[in-house]
C-alpha cells in the first residue's frame, strides 16, 4: 500500500453513519475531535510540530533544519476534516490525507526544504452545524466577526462558544490572525472535483481558475398554526404553500440566469403531522458566474416569494447569512502549478461552483487549488467518489508542487 492508501484507510470509519453510509463529521462533535487527534498523530509520526490556533484550525509544521524563530513564507497545504450531513468521504479529508502523503513522498525523494512547510485542517468549513461556512478561515482572515461567530447556534440551541468550551477550547480568544500574511507564502488546496468535467476530458487532475460567487440566505415564512383537519381551506394561513411555490420559482429563476439556486435546509414549526405550520425557515443556497447575476437572482427569488405570500397573508423575512464574492485565483501561482505538473501533460484549468477555504484566504495570501477527478461528479453525498489511482496521482502531484516551491526561490504572489 502507498502512504496515501494507508492514511486514507485509517479514517474511513470515523463519523460514518451505519444506516446511510454517509459521514456526519460536524464541528466540535466527537467525530471531529477524533479526527483532530488523528491529525496530531499523523504529524507526530513525521516529527512535525502541531499548533491549534485561536480559531480551532490545526497546523502541522515541518521547519527546515536550523530554522530559528517563527515560520515565514511557508508552503501551506491541506483542507478540512468536517462534513455536510451524510456527506461523502472525499470532500475535505482528501486534501489533508494527500498533504501528509505528499510530505512522505518529498522525503522519500531526499528533498530538503529551504522554507517551512505546513499542513492545515481548517475548522468548520462546511458550516453544517452552525449554519455559516468556512468559520475557521473566515475568523482567521477577519472576514467573520468573533461576536457573531460565538453566537451561532446549532439545532439544539448550543452556541459555537459553548461547543468550543465543552471541547476544552477558549472561545474568548477567537479572531483574526495578524501573522497570517507573514507566515503563509502560498496556500495550495487539493480537493476532490465537485461537478463532472475531468472525466469528460480524461484527465486525473486540474487546476482551479476561479470560484463562483455564492451565498446562503434564510427565508422565514410566517403564518398561523391551526388544526390540519378542522380548519377550512379558506381560513388557513399556511406558510408551507408560499414556501413550496418559492422553491419552484427559485429553480425557474436560476435556470433563466444560467445559475443555480437550491432550498436544501428546512425547519418547520410546530412540525406536527396534524398541524398547519406557523413558521417555515428555509435556507437558500445560490451561486452564479458573476456577482451581478447572483445579486439579481436572489432579488428575483425574494420578489417571487413575496408574491406567493400575498394570497394567504403570509409574512416573509429574508436574511443574508453569508455572501462570498467571486474568487479569481492569481495567475502566478496557477501557472506555476501547471509548469510543476507539465510531466502529466496539458493540465486543465477549470472554475468551480463550490466554496473552499482557499477562496477565503485568497484575500490575504496567494492561493491555488488542485482538483482530483470525480468520475460521476457527485458530491455532498455518500456516493461521492474518486478512484484510488487518481487519488495517488493527486498526492504525487501535490508532492511535485511542494518540491517545486521549497527548492526554488519562491513563487509569484499574483
Amino acid at each position: 500500500m502507498t502512504a496515501f492508501d494507508t492514511l486514507w484507510a485509517s479514517i474511513l470509519d470515523v463519523g460514518k453513519h451505519p444506516m446511510t453510509g454517509g459521514y456526519r463529521r460536524f464541528a466540535w462533535s466527537d467525530a471531529d475531535l477524533t479526527l483532530r487527534e488523528w491529525f496530531r498523530g499523523c504529524a507526530a509520526e513525521r516529527g512535525m510540530d502541531v499548533e491549534e490556533d485561536r480559531n480551532g484550525n490545526l497546523w502541522a509544521w515541518w521547519l527546515p533544519d536550523g530554522w530559528e524563530g517563527d515560520p515565514t513564507g511557508a508552503f501551506v497545504t491541506g483542507s478540512h476534516l468536517d462534513s455536510v450531513p451524510d456527506g461523502g468521504a472525499f470532500d475535505g479529508p482528501l486534501g489533508v490525507v494527500s498533504a501528509f502523503a505528499a510530505v512522505d513522498l518529498v522525503r522519500e525523494r531526499g528533498i530538503v526544504p529551504t522554507v517551512p512547510i505546513a499542513i492545515t485542517a481548517f475548522s468548520d468549513e462546511e458550516g453544517a452545524r452552525f449554519g455559516v461556512a468556512c468559520v475557521g478561515s473566515q475568523l482567521t482572515t477577519g472576514e467573520l466577526a468573533p461576536q457573531r461567530a460565538l453566537g451561532l447556534r446549532d439545532r439544539d440551541g448550543i452556541t459555537l462558544a459553548e461547543a468550543m468550551t465543552r471541547a476544552g477550547r477558549a472561545p474568548e480568544h477567537i479572531g483574526a490572525d495578524p501573522t497570517l500574511v507573514d507566515r503563509v507564502g502560498v496556500y495550495v488546496e487539493l480537493h476532490v472535483e465537485q461537478g463532472r468535467a475531468l472525466d469528460l476530458v480524461d484527465a486525473p487532475v486540474a487546476v482551479a481558475s476561479s470560484i463562483w460567487p455564492h451565498g446562503r440566505w434564510q427565508f422565514t415564512f410566517t403564518g398561523e398554526a391551526n388544526h390540519a383537519g378542522a380548519t377550512r381551506l379558506v381560513d388557513r394561513r399556511d406558510p408551507m404553500l408560499a414556501y413550496a411555490s418559492s422553491v419552484h420559482s427559485a429553480r425557474s429563476c436560476a435556470a433563466a440566469a444560467g445559475a443555480v439556486a437550491t432550498f436544501g435546509k428546512l425547519e418547520v414549526l410546530p412540525n406536527g403531522a396534524n398541524a398547519i405550520p406557523s413558521e417555515i425557515k428555509a435556507w437558500l443556497d445560490a451561486r452564479a458566474a458573476d456577482e451581478e447575476t447572483l445579486t439579481t437572482l436572489v432579488a428575483e427569488i425574494e420578489s417571487e416569494a413575496r408574491k406567493h405570500c400575498l394570497p394567504d397573508e403570509i409574512g416573509l423575512d429574508v436574511f443574508a447569512e453569508s455572501i462570498t464574492p467571486i474568487v479569481e485565483f492569481p495567475a502566478g501561482p496557477r501557472e506555476r502549478l501547471r509548469r510543476a505538473l507539465s510531466h502529466l501533460g496539458d493540465i486543465p484549468v477549470l472554475p468551480t461552483q463550490a466554496g473552499h477555504d482557499a477562496g477565503i484566504l485568497s484575500e490575504k495570501v496567494p492561493t491555488a487549488m488542485l482538483f482530483v477527478r470525480n468520475p460521476t461528479g457527485v458530491s455532498h453525498s455518500p456516493h461521492e467518489f474518486a478512484e484510488a489511482d487518481d487519488c495517488n496521482i493527486g498526492a504525487q502531484a501535490l508532492a511535485d508542487i511542494m518540491a517545486d516551491w521549497t527548492t526554488a526561490a519562491g513563487w509569484p504572489r499574483r
